[in-house]
């Protein structure tokens, strides 16, 4: 219908506009791409539709309605990197787009979110659209000619049927493919599904994803999370790296479920999955109550019900496992008043609490701490010219295939030195090759890194599954620009306790800061600090830097690039240093 008093020719100029910027747009379908890039599946190679979450088989193993939810998107997301600064979304899908209690943003629409430079999340504004076809256009959007990481999720509560993401001509978009960790698996009810999230991003599985970067799986079934063994069979097929059982809201007795019943299915499920995967842990969740429980005492009563028999089964899982098996109460979830939509399901608030929570205790479980300053929280960067998450990728399959007998984690200076993966800058090949390739070492060094990053890298398998003998530890130098000493240090301290608790066989040698121009007093300062708190963790400390001054304590420039990073004859000066305290067998 024309607006009244609009010429119609302007109307029609207007579409005409619209079909043209739409026909600029180069358009890539996320399933058709050549390898799989759509997150949060498990089992990408059997299923019916590419935005479905159960395998096709399951269609004949599971009660109907699990099987019609599990073709809703709720989790799924896809990586990419683009530097357009415009992204345009276009998609169909199948069922309501708006439900009485939650939005259609949430119910059906989608949610980008960028990642900066640094390794945070960065939630992007679009302009929405919903029809036959929906659209959310995202204009302005920051970036580089290097582009950015986005993380596009998809709706919660309805089947994509298909869908685009289009880009101006001349502008990039580079699929992720999926990351080869394992990942955390999260059963559970309509909450876990994400209602009533006002988008997809803020379902507390999406918040805990992001704040914990591992890979998700997203199992919940709205109404219908009922830890039924045709699910913990299919669940147990996954190599996780948690799993998380998380149904109580949909085992109150009014579900004509009774309490003898559900403690069966707690047990039954548990002693499944570690039978068939005995070295995963796994979360069992309390009921997190109704916040009209206060004035609602048969609602309440139903809460107190089930929670009762969960720790009965619990206290039995402890007595009879020797651990691995974890219990996250209704008191740690900690909802408050305002948390729920209509009292059942988290609005946005209550989704953030709930990821708060699962953070804190996962954290725990996974042995992933974080503290309040920047340098103690992990974070992944893309700073440099290389790609961080190639290289991480590049190195964990390297370790597989060549466990070392020393790896060395640092920054560009570490990068830079030499050895495997191989990087496009190498300026001390001689002393690597003759020093630290007959020794076993391994480069773990990462350009731009700061004391977070290697955190990160730390939290994200670079030191499992082997032993090493020596580990050493070179790195601040990037933090020096935006974190006082204190800060520094501490984060130094804070990273090498995550370090002894993965390598407790190794020796951990913490290596000084290397002077740098123009800071050469504050980086002594610095060192002195390290090797007071060095003494305190009873680890070695070098500072082989000190053979790249001057008797005035200035950097002899002829002995690096820039100022900062050694050349060849620098790291020859450093290998010097550092060759008596490598272990050798």
């Amino acid at each position: 219908m024309l607006k009244k008093g609009l010429p119609l020719t302007l109307v029609l100029f207007f579409q005409v506009l619209c079909l043209a910027a739409q026909s600029s747009l180069v358009w890539w379908n996320p399933a058709r791409h050549a390898f799989p890039v759509i997150e949060g599946q498990a089992w990408t190679q059997e299923l019916k539709q590419p935005y479905d979450r159960l395998p096709g088989r399951a269609e004949k193993q599971v009660r109907p309605a699990v099987w019609n939810l599990s073709r809703q998107s709720a989790g799924l997301f896809i990586r990419f990197k683009s530097n357009s600064d415009q992204i345009t979304i276009r998609y169909q899908i199948k069922g309501n787009q708006a439900l009485p209690h939650m939005p259609a943003t949430g119910v059906s629409g989608v949610d980008l979110y960028a990642r900066s430079p640094h390794g945070d999340f960065w939630w992007c504004n679009g302009k929405y659209a919903f029809g036959d076809t929906i659209t959310y256009r995202y204009t302005s959007l920051q970036t580089s000619e290097k582009g950015q990481e986005y993380r596009l999720y998809l709706p919660l509560y309805t089947s994509v049927q298909w869908l685009e993401v289009g880009i101006p001509e001349g502008k990039t978009l580079t699929p992720l493919a999926l990351r080869p960790e394992k990942p955390i698996v999260v059963y559970g009810t309509s909450i876990a599904q994400g209602a009533c999230a006002s988008r997809p991003g803020m379902a507390w599985t999406a918040q805990l994803e992001r704040q914990m970067d591992h890979p998700l799986l997203n199992l919940g079934f709205s109404g219908n999370g009922k830890l039924e063994p045709e699910l913990i069979n299919l669940i147990s097929e996954i190599d996780a790296r948690l799993y998380v059982l998380d149904c109580l809201p949909n085992l109150i007795s009014t579900t004509d479920v009774k309490p003898a019943e559900v403690k069966k299915r707690i047990l039954q499920s548990v002693r499944t999955l570690r039978q068939k995967r005995p070295t995963v842990p796994i979360l069992l969740v309390e009921h997190a109550g109704y916040t009209d429980g206060h004035s609602n005492p048969v609602r309440a009563a139903l809460v107190t019900e089930v929670n009762t028999v969960m720790q009965e089964a619990y206290a039995e899982l402890k007595a009879e496992m020797k651990g691995s098996v974890y219990l996250l109460t209704k008191t740690a979830l900690n909802l408050n008043p305002d948390a729920m939509v209509d009292g059942t399901h988290p609005s946005d608030l209550g989704m953030q609490q709930y990821a708060q929570a699962y953070e804190r205790i996962i954290r725990s479980i996974l042995n992933e701490p974080v503290g309040t300053l920047s340098t103690t929280i992990p974070k992944s960067q893309s700073r440099d010219f290389y790609d961080f998450e190639t290289r991480h990728r590049d190195v964990l399959e390297r370790l597989k295939t060549h466990p070392p007998r020393i790896v060395f984690l640092g920054n560009s200076i570490t990068h830079f030195w030499g050895g495997e993966p191989k990087t496009k800058i190498v300026q001390g090949a001689s002393s690597w090759n003759r020093l630290m390739e007959p020794r076993k070492v391994q480069n773990l060094g990462f350009g731009w890194d700061r004391i977070e990053n290697v955190l990160w890298r730390v939290y994200h398998g670079q030191l499992d599954g082997y032993q090493a003998k020596q580990v050493l530890v070179m790195i601040g130098t990037n933090n020096l620009e935006g974190n006082t000493d204190e800060e520094i240090t501490d984060g130094l301290v804070f990273l090498m306790k995550a370090i002894q608790s993965r390598q407790p066989q190794a020796e951990l040698v913490w290596i000084g800061i290397l002077p740098r121009r123009g800071q050469e007093e504050r980086v002594h300062r610095l060192n002195q600090h390290f090797a007071q708190r060095s003494g305190e963790l009873n680890i070695r400390f070098l500072q082989p830097g000190t053979n790249l001054l001057q008797p005035d304590g200035k950097i002899n420039e002829a002995w690096f690039t820039d100022g900062l990073h050694p050349n060849e004859q620098g790291y020859e000066r450093l290998a010097e240093k550092l060759e008596p305290f490598l272990v050798r067998r």
